[in-house]
């Protein structure tokens, strides 16, 4: 298994790219978007299927990345 700084080197962060979103290398697909698939109850493999540029790794690189943004971030309650 990659660790999570293997795992995060497979996300760039570039302002020309997604103005400047974090995505996975190679793709203009953005964490954002990856992340959201997943919410909405696809499963990775449904993923690939779907993009088939992606590796498994890279699916696993955005969530690594995720929980590093929200260790490295104050947490503030969402109020409705």
């Amino acid at each position: 298994m990659n660790t999570n700084n293997e795992l995060i080197g497979r996300i760039a962060v570039d302002p020309e790219v997604m103005v400047g979103k974090p995505v996975v290398k190679g793709t203009r697909l953005t964490v954002e978007h990856i992340l959201s698939l997943l919410i909405s109850g696809m499963t990775i493999e449904e993923i690939l299927e779907d993009y088939p540029n992606l590796a498994r790794e890279d699916i696993f690189a955005c969530l690594a990345f995720a929980k590093e943004a929200l260790s490295n971030s104050t947490f503030m309650p969402l109020s409705y």
